[in-house]
């Protein structure tokens, strides 16, 4: 009996494995048609000369020539680059902690939690490329396009002239505004990340809280030894998905290497910027999912 259990489920394991590719299966379609070979191409502008010629790209190899330009003679990158890397850092576990405590509050049960979770939500709606680009023409989210939500959030309402009415000096007023629109900030980036968490929250068996009632624990104690260990793979694909988010938001190097791509036409410059930046966050990125791995994870499992 024991023995045809376990083959019962190992073909069930084996039936989910196959659903998944099988999902999966269109999103890798599309990254090899139209994906792959644009990131090809980049690389090989990266370190080449780009013409524009009738019928094509020109592209003459000139090795490193973009690299060193950019971070021995070009006035504006490397501070963009500096900006770009603290802000990563710094708003990476803000946001992390703030998407946490915001799905453990929604997840609990109260009236009015499901319009609740709608509000936190709004934010990925309202993001979505055809209507902020309406909102912003409209004149309701000013500063605002397609591809650059990160500040949408926090221009829908003008802080300094409400801090105006109040009389405090003006350096005051826009330290204060500048805080204020921050918190903003963070609360447009929470919304994919408090569902995500709220998912993992959901899915812990009610069981183990109710035998650390048993047992005396405090609420510190459950979501210290229960929830958070439990959430370990929520908190990785959290992790991730905030830290893609983070990098391909249209600011600083990202909306520098745009204007030059779409406004100058300028596709090596450009390529090599985003490819030194992509490897200096990736380095990053690398090192924050290791230290996680070693302390959390493997703790946990």
């Amino acid at each position: 009996m024991g023995i045809k259990i376990k083959k019962k489920k190992r073909g069930v394991e084996a039936l989910k494995s196959r659903y998944g590719r099988l999902f999966v299966l269109p999103w890798e379609i599309g990254l090899i048609l139209f994906f792959v070979m644009p990131i090809i191409n980049s690389i090989r502008y990266a370190f080449s000369d780009v013409r524009i010629v009738s019928g094509g790209v020109d592209t003459k190899f000139v090795g490193f020539k973009w690299f060193d330009y950019i971070i021995n003679q070009d006035p504006d990158y490397l501070n963009r680059l500096k900006d770009a890397v603290g802000v990563f850092l710094v708003q990476l576990p803000i946001i992390l902690a703030l998407s946490l405590i915001l799905a453990i509050v929604l997840n609990q049960k109260f009236k009015g939690r499901i319009v609740m979770r709608a509000i936190y939500f709004l934010p990925v709606i309202i993001a979505t490329g055809v209507i902020i680009d309406y909102l912003s023409k409209s004149g309701m989210i000013i500063g605002a396009t397609s591809g650059e939500t990160a500040g949408t959030y926090g221009n829908m309402i003008n802080f300094d002239k409400i801090l105006e009415n109040l009389g405090l000096p003006d350096e005051l007023n826009e330290l204060i505004a500048g805080y204020i629109s921050g918190i903003f900030n963070l609360l447009w980036n929470c919304g994919i990340q408090i569902i995500l968490f709220i998912s993992g929250l959901q899915s812990i068996p009610d069981s183990l809280y109710e035998v650390a009632k048993v047992e005396g624990c405090s609420k510190w104690e459950e979501f210290w030894y229960i929830t958070f260990p439990m959430l370990g793979q929520n908190i990785l694909l959290v992790m991730v998905y905030t830290m893609i988010d983070l990098i391909t938001t249209r600011k600083y190097i990202m909306s520098m290497a745009f204007e030059l791509m779409s406004g100058q036409q300028v596709y090596d410059k450009s390529s090599a910027m985003l490819w030194l930046y992509f490897l200096i966050i990736g380095v990053f990125m690398a090192i924050i999912l290791a230290v996680y791995n070693k302390l959390c994870l493997k703790r946990w499992s």
